[in-house]
């Protein structure tokens, strides 16, 4: 009896220490990524004005030379229903109206894009963005966006997942109207997230968020696996896998020659990527960073600016369900440590604080442009009630 007794104690223990150690080096981690204990420290946040009539712009994307600011807009009720990202499935409240705005800082004049020579009865569900100067003519942009449509006829999102695809558009500067050029939907083109896009607008980029469109496999993701991608589309040849099994990829932003930057929106942190001669991509580097990451931009200056998460839990399990509750926002700069070379006591790069806010003045946000030139910040949300512009 004894000699059982003591084998239940032993076992008892084995238990504790599993499942104890498991919640020091494996889940407790993680939920310091993702916001537990974080302690909020505001910073340049004063400064900033609202844009109410611009809410629900997943990514803005800048066009340097002039100062205009590309959105890609939504409802924030569509939001709440259909972001297949976050495995919001619910369809029937999906807007088919999305849409593309300008916004011009100096006049503060808005414009909503007008769509020609796009006959898709299932219209614009929109997330990820890039807005391209043409090589052959910088008069012209190209546009690229991630539309995650409704699948078709009497095929249901929730046992099927979104039918995903990338539109080309084009447009002008100071333009009203895009003009349709190309949808492109390929297995490859999974889960996509965000794009960027080539100047002759028949290449781009792309994330995969996810290997799977649905199902509970989705959330090992979080405790590591590694199941997102990036894939390479040309309109002539098709789409391939550029890299696979990287982890919690979102926005994707290219830096100078021929560098692409990935964000991780599970562990945080900047995945730095050179593009091969074949158009596959190899990891280089990683910077770490504290918290999770979404949508990517790089300012004149060459730094790279990541919307960042400093409360991950409220912003998926309230915020994204009713938009009304702020939730905090941070904007992180990354660059390299000046004048030096990588040693076991100074990292190569470095991730810097350059805003921080309860969510007053920029909730939830997932998409953050720094303007060098003209010194403005600009912050915007997948579901949030405003654009918002700081002066740092």
């Amino acid at each position: 009896m004894k000699l059982q007794s003591n084998s239940v104690i032993n076992f008892i223990a084995i238990l504790i220490a599993f499942f104890g150690g498991s919640w020091v080096f494996v889940v407790k981690p993680r939920l310091v990524i993702l916001g537990y204990g974080r302690q909020l420290q505001p910073i340049n946040n004063r400064s900033c004005n609202k844009i109410p009539q611009l809410s629900a712009c997943e990514k803005i994307v800048l066009h340097q030379p002039t100062g205009v600011l590309y959105l890609a807009c939504s409802t924030i009720s569509s939001r709440v229903h259909w972001t297949p990202a976050l495995g919001r499935l619910n369809s029937t409240g999906a807007s088919r109206k999305d849409y593309v705005a300008t916004y011009d800082p100096t006049t503060s004049a808005i414009t909503r894009l007008e769509l020609r020579g796009f006959e898709s009865t299932r219209g614009l569900s929109l997330h990820g963005m890039d807005v391209v100067s043409s090589s052959s003519n910088p008069s012209e942009l190209f546009v690229y966006l991630v539309n995650h449509r409704a699948p078709p006829g009497n095929l249901l999102a929730t046992d099927v997942g979104a039918d995903s695809v990338i539109e080309i558009f084009k447009t002008t500067l100071g333009g009203k109207a895009m003009t349709h050029i190309k949808t492109v939907r390929n297995p490859v083109i999974n889960t996509p997230n965000d794009v960027v896009g080539s100047a002759d607008g028949k290449s781009f980029y792309f994330t995969n968020d996810h290997g799977e469109k649905l199902g509970m496999l989705r959330v090992l993701d979080f405790f590591g696996r590694s199941t997102s991608s990036v894939g390479y589309c040309h309109v002539e040849v098709g789409c391939k896998y550029a890299i696979q099994n990287m982890h919690g990829n979102n926005g994707i932003a290219r830096g100078p020659n021929s560098t692409i930057y990935v964000a991780n929106c599970l562990k945080g942190g900047l995945n730095i990527l050179d593009i091969q001669r074949d158009n596959t991509l190899v990891i280089t580097d990683f910077v770490p960073a504290d918290r999770g990451m979404d949508n990517l931009s790089t300012d004149a200056e060459g730094f790279v600016w990541a919307a960042a998460f400093p409360d991950t839990l409220k912003l998926v399990l309230k915020h994204f369900s009713d938009p009304s509750i702020n939730v905090p926002s941070t904007a992180l700069r990354f660059s390299v440590n000046s004048g030096s070379i990588a040693t076991p006591h100074k990292a190569r790069y470095k991730a810097e604080t350059m805003f921080e806010d309860d969510g007053n003045a920029a909730s939830g946000i997932t998409s953050v442009v720094y303007d060098s030139q003209r010194n403005f910040l600009f912050l915007s949300g997948h579901a949030s009630s405003h654009l918002t512009i700081c002066k740092l």
